[in-house]
């Protein structure tokens, strides 16, 4: 019954329709050219050419960033709306309470396994170029004189082997209203998966009206997204001409290498992911990514996978032919747990940082990293530049100097940009081997969307 009614009543066809214009309208172009011409406007008023007082500098790239801190805000505003009401309706989707207990198994385990590779990848290609050695820690030290590392980030805590116990048992939320008022990512997940569970099992008359209110609730979160998605092109642009003209285009460059890096690791990861798609799932990897690239554009542009998602839901099931029950279940627990791009960037930036201050790291304090950062991956919300203050968290566990953050933000909206598009393609992977594990082993037994329609 939960299914006919959520066939009939899916709401990501209609939600994700605005999110396809501006894909057709070319918006990935669109913020590559404010990138471009941020990056130029902030060389002519910042320290590269000194046309510009300092201080006037400053005050006129905080107002071109004006865009970019409201487009922040808006996503920041409804991401945990968005993820309670898709997970708990990609919960009711799977019908029944073994099969959702059987994926939702498989796909953390899944999620846990390929993170950890992921920043394992990291560290091994930081580790082969060492791109530590291409900065000199003095150019560091400046521009964490400009006092631009916040409280949030230094005051960054890892909790001791003694109050993990009690850190787990904080998991479980003793009250959801609060767990969303403070941003408890992992806490709102879990109630929303402990609603969607009791919906499940109750009768489908008594759990229509809270699926109806699930469904308006995505639509007035995709309202906001859609108003946010038009300011992206002046965000991007004003966020780096705010960069630019805070560090230079000479600390940019300098930090080419470390770039560079990182996206050497990206790449890596995604032929990993073509591979699973080839041997597994069985599929040629180059119609795999023409059936997704329109989403990945988009993912790219805005840097937030949780504003993507009801497009990357509709081309999982319309491109992928990946049953509903599993799109609506993985895609937003993916676009809050499966962070395997900002996981490798973890490893990398960690590394990276550790040669340039010249902390040597053992094993054991490589392993600890490694723990660290899958753990701070899972339950943080996807959103652009959630990633500095996972690295916050994992440079403290290393014991390395926080101040190099600085200079690792004058260059992460590229690689944001970047690490969101392969976060997103991890969701629709891990969707589609799920699929088609499912089928495999005969938990699905609906029609294909393709017949269903």
């Amino acid at each position: 019954m939960i299914i006919k009614y959520l066939s009939a009543n899916n709401p990501f066809n209609y939600l994700s329709s605005h999110l396809t214009r501006l894909v057709k309208g070319r918006l990935w172009l669109k913020v590559l050219i404010g990138m471009v011409l941020g990056i130029g406007v902030g060389m002519l008023i910042g320290p590269t050419t000194g046309w510009l007082p300092a201080d006037t500098a400053t005050t006129v790239g905080n107002w071109l960033a004006l865009p970019g801190q409201l487009f922040l805000t808006l996503i920041q505003m409804i991401v945990i709306p968005l993820i309670f009401a898709s997970v708990v309706r990609g919960l009711t989707a799977s019908g029944s309470f073994e099969q959702l207990r059987k994926m939702g198994v498989g796909v953390v385990v899944y999620f846990v396994i390929t993170t950890t590779i992921a920043i394992i990848i990291g560290l091994g290609v930081a580790q082969l170029i060492n791109p530590g050695s291409f900065v000199e820690a003095n150019s560091l030290k400046v521009v964490a004189q400009t006092g631009a590392i916040s409280d949030a980030i230094t005051q960054a805590e890892v909790p001791s082997m003694s109050d993990l116990p009690q850190k787990l048992m904080t998991i479980l939320p003793t009250n959801p209203l609060t767990s969303m008022v403070e941003g408890q990512m992992l806490q709102v997940v879990i109630f929303a998966v402990i609603m969607g569970a009791a919906l499940v099992i109750m009768n489908a008359a008594q759990s229509k009206p809270l699926l109806d209110l699930m469904a308006s609730l995505q639509e007035v979160c995709m309202t906001v997204v859609g108003w946010a998605m038009r300011l992206a092109p002046l965000a991007v642009f004003g966020l780096m001409a705010q960069l630019t003209t805070k560090i230079g285009l000479n600390a940019i460059l300098g930090m080419g290498v470390y770039v560079g890096t990182v996206l050497l690791g990206l790449l890596i990861l995604m032929l990993l992911y073509l591979t699973l798609i080839y041997f597994i799932a069985r599929e040629s990897p180059f119609k795999f990514i023409r059936s997704i690239r329109d989403v990945l554009l988009l993912a790219f542009s805005t840097s937030s996978s949780a504003a993507v998602m009801p497009l990357s839901i509709k081309t999982a099931e319309e491109n992928l032919k990946i049953h509903s029950s599993v799109s609506q279940f993985v895609i937003p627990l993916g676009a809050t747990i499966n962070m395997n791009g900002t996981a490798l960037y973890q490893g990398v930036a960690t590394l990276f940082l550790a040669q340039v201050f010249g902390v040597d790291l053992s094993m054991g304090a490589l392993i600890l990293v490694i723990v660290t950062a899958v753990g701070a991956s899972i339950g943080s919300p996807g959103t652009p530049g959630v990633g500095i203050i996972i690295l916050a968290i994992v440079l403290e566990t290393a014991g390395i100097p926080p101040a190099g953050i600085v200079l690792i933000m004058g260059v992460d909206r590229i690689l944001d940009m970047s690490r969101t598009a392969v976060n997103v393609c991890g969701d629709l992977v891990a969707a589609k081997l799920m699929n088609r594990w499912m089928m495999k082993t005969e938990m699905l037994d609906m029609p294909a969307p393709e017949a269903a329609s």
